[in-house]
């Protein structure tokens, strides 16, 4: 299972019958599952998220100060939002929505 775990307004846009309390969406992967793939399923648009994490490192954020910060990355540039990035069983994807931007900054 992929759990991806979603913060702020976020949460609100997904059905909550199949969120768990904790705001925990848990997907089977898919043969090649990607971030996008992911997002595509859950319909949720990368306007509409801040900052992004796999497996607790950060992948992609929209603060130049993450440079500054001191996060694990996940991929070469922070800045990059191209979420063609493959996802197995066992990945934890956290998705932060715009108006949870204070996080990161």
């Amino acid at each position: 299972m992929i759990e991806v775990h979603l913060y702020g307004k976020l949460r609100k846009m997904l059905d909550h019958d199949i969120l768990s309390e904790s705001n925990v969406l848990r997907l089977s992967p898919e043969p090649g599952e990607t971030i996008a793939s992911v997002f595509e399923r859950m319909g949720i648009s990368t306007e509409d998220v801040y900052s992004l994490f796999l497996n607790a490192k950060l992948l992609a954020a929209r603060s130049n100060m993450v440079r500054w910060l001191g996060y694990q990355q996940a991929g070469v540039d922070p800045l990059s939002w191209d979420l063609n990035v493959p996802v197995s069983s066992g990945d934890r994807i956290g998705v932060f929505g715009r108006d949870m931007a204070a996080l990161v900054v």
